[in-house]
């Protein structure tokens, strides 16, 4: 579950800090030369985007041919796919944002990061709670004279 705060930066403080810059941006250089910048950006992340991808890509078969769990390029994957939307969404704070997570080893670092912060507070709400027992019975399939009695 998502709590409020987190909503309340992703749907009103950042799209009031896009137009804040967007507004002083034009009021420095100009609305069109404004309007320019927000399309290059969009298109060098395009760019930039689809070239990360596909070595992504590229190192997911390796691993799968290789045996191993591709794990991490996995998750760089979707890492990518935010950097995606953050540059193509229109604004210089979401493409900061976006060409930051286009870095091979700052993205891998956060990704890290994340993975340890989710790892550490699973593992400690499963210890407040106690282990957790299951009891129950098994048997098999061909063994029904045995369950009968």
């Amino acid at each position: 579950m998502i709590p409020f705060p987190l909503l309340l930066l992703l749907f009103l403080v950042i799209p009031l800090l896009e137009i804040y810059l967007l507004i002083k941006a034009g009021s420095v250089i100009g609305a069109l030369p404004t309007v320019a910048l927000v399309v290059f950006t969009a298109v060098l992340g395009a760019f930039l985007l689809r070239l990360q991808g596909l070595s992504t890509l590229n190192r997911i078969r390796t691993s799968l041919m290789q045996g191993k769990v591709p794990a991490m390029e996995i998750l760089e994957g979707a890492a990518l796919l935010v950097a995606g939307g953050l540059l193509l969404t229109p604004g210089f704070f979401t493409d900061a944002i976006g060409f930051l997570l286009l870095i091979p080893p700052l993205r891998r670092y956060w990704l890290l990061k994340i993975i340890e912060r989710v790892t550490i507070t699973s593992v400690s709400r499963g210890r407040a709670r106690g282990p957790r027992t299951f009891e129950g019975e098994s048997w098999r399939d061909d063994d029904e004279d045995s369950r009968l009695r």
